[in-house]
């Protein structure tokens, strides 16, 4: 497989500096693709020849599964790879089976220090993100919601399974929860830092998902600026008559959206930049991250 050059944040992210060590393949430990019947031989061929060896954990249902809410059944997914990260020594490197990598995901830099003792999740895709802090090293703390790709450390698992005995208590299986906008409050609030890439490693290449909109939230996301170019054609594209171009057409949309967020302050908010020691720090960081012609 052909691995593109993807721009880098900064200097010190940059395999030509030798620091091998910071690529995603020499960080993540191991590589999770959670599913329920979804075909993921596209997603494991693509992470395997990357050098993610990943496994695919596919959830077996249950008769009491029944009457639950989606996003509960999506959570219990989640919750079954946290219980192994928990006993992890490195990071886990977590996917849902509709995530579509760019291509070099094993060769991306590590979106944040491994040797920093306080870190709980980072993103690889983003979605409706927000920039808190940029580090010298040019790693982003900030918030995201959706858990379509993302890495956590043995103590945010550990912390994230208490999350996911809240949301059982409130609001219980039954009932639909945003679960996956709780969780940068809730490793914050246990002395966890969260961390959003430069840029996303990856596409979220689900359909519609139609319990979004009866709770009044969009029914697609997409990826507001990429590393790379995809490694395949997205899910929701597959059947589809000109999927090339209506591929294009999906990502300038997704393209003007985060561009837009961009302007009105909504990935970088204002109070943010007055509140930063390093506010021109922030404001280079947010502009370069969209400042590239890949679609």
């Amino acid at each position: 497989m052909k691995t593109e050059t993807p721009d880098f944040p900064n200097k010190n992210q940059t395999a030509s500096e030798g620091k091998t060590s910071n690529w995603m393949i020499d960080c993540v430990g191991k590589t999770f693709i959670i599913a329920y019947k979804e075909d993921t031989q596209k997603l494991e061929s693509v992470l395997n020849s990357e050098g993610l060896d990943c496994q695919v954990m596919r959830q077996q249902y249950s008769p009491e599964y029944k009457d639950y809410s989606p996003s509960y059944l999506t959570l219990l997914n989640h919750k079954s790879v946290w219980k192994i990260a928990k006993n992890e020594t490195k990071p886990t490197l977590i996917v849902e089976a509709d995530f579509v990598p760019v291509i070099g995901i094993g060769h991306l830099p590590f979106p944040f220090d491994t040797t920093q003792s306080d870190v709980g999740v980072s993103w690889l895709y983003t979605c409706a993100p927000q920039l808190y802090t940029v580090t010298v090293d040019g790693y982003s703390q900030g918030f995201s919601v959706s858990c379509v790709a993302y890495i956590v450390t043995p103590k945010a698992a550990e912390y994230l399974l208490e999350l996911a005995s809240k949301i059982q208590d409130n609001p219980g299986p039954k009932n639909y929860s945003s679960w996956d906008s709780e969780i940068d409050t809730f490793l914050l609030n246990r002395g966890l830092k969260n961390y959003i890439p430069f840029r996303n490693y990856g596409e979220h290449g689900g359909k519609p998902n139609l319990e979004h909109y009866e709770q009044g939230l969009s029914k697609v996301h997409r990826a507001d600026v990429l590393y790379g170019k995809l490694a395949f054609m997205p899910p929701y594209l597959e059947d589809e008559t000109n999927s090339n171009f209506k591929l294009l057409l999906s990502r300038i949309k997704a393209r003007m959206k985060g561009i837009a967020r961009l302007a009105l302050g909504k990935f970088l908010r204002i109070p943010v930049v007055k509140g930063s020691s390093h506010p021109i720090r922030l404001i280079s960081f947010a502009l370069r991250r969209q400042l590239t012609w890949r679609i």
